[in-house]
């Protein structure tokens, strides 16, 4: 059965202190990198697993992101103290040895100790009666220091006020990510471009349809026709002769294809990694995968594989080799552009999380007016579903009024700077169709002079800007798919880049499965409307973590952030699109041949040597609201 993550093998400061950046938690004070490891190793937990504890911690308690000695001690009593005593309660009924009922004895915990000398009986079988003592003990007075205190936002990082104000931020307009020529010019022209869904308009989502009536035999066959797809793709590029089924014993290497999957309800680990074969060879069938012998690997739930290895009883696979996929091609356009193109990406929420005030979304159209892009592309939450008013039904107008003034302020305040304007939903939309993939927002009584300039696409959705293809998603995928990937890898490995070389090489917006909890997924509509048409341009993917921008298999991905992150200020981010000729796409590869190299040309039987792509994006930044 899965497992929680446990640290394996030596637990390092660096390798605790590099998890911690992905989430932007920061060390105040030397001797914090070795109370984490402390941490660690006392509760037998990884980096990882300690990064995502403190990361649930900090976000629930809304504390800057500053870990202080005397924090740490407050998280280790409120949360991993906590797991302990899980681990306790799901021991209740068992015989009690010397060491467990000294562990009560110190504990102070006379209930259980009283428990520990009568017969374990079934749980709810026998209960303790309940009456007040006439003469009732004293409750233990509280620590001189609670803490709740300790662990506050001020005493969390006392260099700075708690939760900060987005009135108070600091360094608005800084450039903290940044990719290109670094002396572009950021402004564009104010519109005048062509935008559109990228391919056929009958195979892009622009209505609305029933979900939440997905039958089990329809999401199998979802499920197994992207396998089949992926295995001939895998099979075509790796010239693979042929697959075996899982199940029959062989002696020799063989080559199966499947889903990866995980044997039981926990989190995928190394132990616990099933392959589910395909439905034409193996029917189905699932082998246990054991990766002792591989040098490296990644793997997540959901991920459709070639693997070759020896499975000598039939019931336990040795893999010695996993054949990765291949992108698709890039789009190939026929016009070149005729001029350099500024694109500007922001990704809700619009407002901090203490009011609807909107004033982020203010200073964001004060920026576009100013620089005035070519495009504008914002993508949800527009009324942030998890937003304290919203969570707590404070708001005095109903959550679609309230969504109507805010797209109503976003399409007036850009119709100055005349730029297309491009509106993604979010499945934290409060007021929108909670499925993925998400339908376009309905926007009935949109002014007349603006019909041209304003596109409503859905989530997820493939964009078409002067030949330059955008793949965008306000689904932070890298949140879930980092949460749920294993790897190993002999060198420092970059979780960001194997997440989107996953997305680009699965040739899907979302090829987690089972999906994240928070997510309502309909398979069929996915098969449809969330695979890569093409491998794009450039693929926006804004998420809680560290924003960046990276050149993955010749794709620029950038994550924007968000335009707020609580009460504090967050970021946004700007693309320069130029192509000076045609001929610079003619390097896109084929991606099904042997012997391809992704962002390669492949020549044309005279010679020629193959010339690298040009990336149509000649900049990009990620900047500070």
């Amino acid at each position: 059965m899965a497992e929680p993550e446990r640290a394996r093998g030596p637990v390092t400061a660096e390798a605790v202190l590099r998890e911690l950046r992905l989430f932007e938690l920061r060390c105040q004070g030397e001797e914090v990198p070795d109370k984490l490891v402390e941490l660690c190793l006392s509760h037998g937990l990884g980096p990882v697993a300690l990064a995502n504890e403190l990361l649930a911690f900090v976000t629930s308690k809304d504390l800057e992101p500053q870990l202080t000695p005397e924090g740490l001690e407050a998280f280790e009593h409120e949360v991993l103290a906590r797991r302990g005593r899980r681990g306790r309660d799901e021991r209740r009924g068992l015989p009690y040895d010397i060491h467990s009922l000294q562990e009560l004895l110190g504990e102070e915990r006379e209930d259980e100790l009283l428990d520990a000398y009568s017969t374990p009986c079934k749980q709810g079988s026998q209960k303790r009666g309940s009456s007040t003592p006439e003469t009732p003990r004293p409750k233990r007075a509280p620590p001189a220091r609670s803490p709740y205190g300790l662990f506050s936002p001020g005493s969390f990082s006392p260099s700075v006020t708690p939760s900060q104000k987005y009135s108070s931020r600091g360094g608005r307009g800084e450039v903290v990510a940044s990719f290109g020529s670094s002396g572009s010019a950021w402004r564009g022209g104010g519109g005048g471009v062509g935008v559109r869904p990228f391919g056929d308009p009958e195979q892009t989502l622009s209505k609305p349809y029933k979900f939440m009536f997905q039958r089990a035999p329809d999401a199998r066959e979802a499920l197994a026709a992207r396998v089949e797809e992926l295995g001939e793709v895998l099979q075509r590029h790796h010239g693979l002769p042929g697959f075996s089924s899982t199940s029959l014993p062989a002696q020799e290497p063989v080559t199966v294809l499947g889903l990866v999957a995980c044997d039981g309800s926990g989190r995928l680990n190394a132990s616990s990694v099933l392959l589910v074969g395909d439905r034409e060879h193996s029917g189905g069938a699932q082998v246990p995968l054991d990766l002792s012998e591989l040098p490296e690997y990644s793997l997540f739930p959901g991920q459709v594989v070639a693997l070759e290895g020896t499975n000598s009883t039939g019931r336990r696979m040795v893999v010695s080799k996993i054949y990765e996929g291949v992108p698709l091609p890039f789009h190939s356009p026929t016009e070149p552009m005729a001029e350099q193109r500024m694109v500007l990406v922001a990704c809700g929420p619009f407002t901090p999380s203490d009011g609807v005030a909107f004033e982020p979304l203010g200073d964001l159209l004060e920026v576009v007016a100013r620089d005035r892009p070519d495009v504008c592309i914002l993508l949800g939450p527009f009324l942030d579903a998890k937003h304290e008013q919203v969570e707590s039904c404070q708001l005095l107008s109903s959550f679609s009024d309230v969504f109507r003034l805010c797209l109503r302020t976003i399409i007036e305040g850009t119709r100055s700077a005349g730029c297309q304007l491009v509106l993604v939903p979010s499945l934290r939309d409060v007021s929108h169709e909670f499925v993925y993939p998400q339908p376009p927002f309905p926007l009935a009584e949109l002014p007349k002079e603006d019909r041209a300039r304003v596109l409503l696409v859905p989530e997820p959705c493939t964009l078409d800007i002067a030949g330059v293809v955008l793949g965008l998603t306000s689904t932070d995928l890298l949140f879930h798919m980092g949460a749920e990937e294993i790897s190993s890898s002999s060198g420092i490995s970059d979780r960001f880049t194997r997440i989107l070389r996953h997305v680009l090489t699965q040739r899907s917006f979302y090829p987690l499965y089972p999906p994240c909890e928070e997510l309502n997924v309909d398979l069929e509509a996915l098969a449809a409307f969330g695979a890569l048409p093409v491998t794009p341009d450039v693929l926006v993917t804004p998420s809680e973590l560290r924003y960046f921008v990276k050149d993955v298999l010749g794709c620029v991905c950038i994550n924007p952030g968000r335009l707020t992150k609580g009460r504090a200020g967050g970021t946004y981010g700007r693309l320069l699109l130029r192509r000076d000729r045609t001929g610079d796409r003619t390097g896109d590869r084929t991606g099904d041949n042997p012997g391809d190299s992704p962002g390669e040309k492949t020549g044309d039987n005279r010679g020629d040597t193959p010339s690298p792509r040009v990336s149509p994006c000649v900049a990009a930044q990620v900047v500070r609201i």
